[in-house]
């Protein structure tokens, strides 16, 4: 019932191809750029070249991860417990790598698959709040298209919706009025919008990640847990081996555009208010 609520507003976007920011995102200094991501290693994987230039250019970046991560693991051993500190750890020591502190970490601390039970009103105000708060240049999400929304994954589809409504609810004050009479913050619209996980067809803003890869490649090979063989039975470090051969799959299988490692966006500014 609620995919079906929040589809028209997700439509409501303006997404021309035509459109391209003022200023390119790989070239911003002293911003605030807020990324939300359904999972501790969605922004590592999906975007973790471009956080990385963007920590590198005195940027400040905060990640807000909607859920604990706790549980995706085949290991019967396993407890959602011990998994949600694991993935934390792992969260903290990519974002480290990308140059990111573990005090930009905004966790929301909602079950793993289980976001689109989460009272809707109480989500996207959370995220509001958020958006008010720190005010971003721009905001990196899970693109909420159409197209790619058939087979997104249930927190996956939920982020990109909820991410999208609090940025319009952001900057309307009668939305959540509470946080202007109690938290003192003001209404805000957000001026640049990056959506990640988008279809091939649709993208249209593509961040050369050359002087960041092999950074995001430490940061995901952080993400122990999110590979085999410790998906199935636990463990807290690599084989040499399978460290090696998950280098050499991203370096083969990686996004590349025009012979460069790339990281793919849709690019988008606004909604159309009619």
């Amino acid at each position: 019932m609620k995919t079906t609520v929040l589809i028209p507003i997700v439509l409501l976007l303006s997404f021309a191809p035509s459109v391209r920011p003022a200023e390119r995102l790989e070239n911003y200094t002293n911003k605030t750029v807020l990324v939300f991501t359904p999972h501790p290693d969605d922004d590592t994987f999906a975007v973790g070249g471009t956080l990385a230039l963007l920590a590198h250019n005195k940027n400040r970046v905060f990640v807000v991860i909607y859920t604990n991560d706790n549980k995706g693991s085949y290991d019967p051993d396993m407890t959602s417990e011990r998994l949600a500190r694991i993935r934390k750890a792992e969260e903290e020591a990519s974002c480290g790598v990308l140059g990111i502190p573990k005090e930009n970490l905004v966790w929301l601390g909602h079950d793993d698959g289980e976001l689109e039970y989460v009272p809707p009103k109480m989500l996207c105000g959370q995220v509001t709040k958020i958006i008010r708060q720190y005010r971003p240049d721009a905001i990196l999400s899970v693109d909420p298209g159409e197209w790619y929304a058939r087979w997104h994954k249930t927190d996956h589809r939920m982020a990109a919706y909820n991410t999208l409504d609090a940025v319009r609810a952001a900057e309307f004050h009668l939305y959540y009025p509470e946080h202007l009479l109690v938290d003192k913050l003001q209404a805000y619209i957000v001026p640049n919008l990056y959506f990640f996980y988008t279809t091939t067809n649709e993208a249209n803003y593509y961040v050369n990640i050359d002087p960041t890869f092999q950074l995001k490649l430490e940061a995901v090979a952080k993400q122990v847990s999110q590979f085999e063989p410790a998906m199935t039975k636990y463990r807290p470090d690599w084989d040499p081996k399978d460290l090696a051969r998950l280098k050499e799959e991203y370096h083969k299988e990686h996004e590349k555009k025009d012979g460069h490692y790339v990281e793919s966006f849709r690019y988008a500014t606004e909604f159309n208010q009619k």
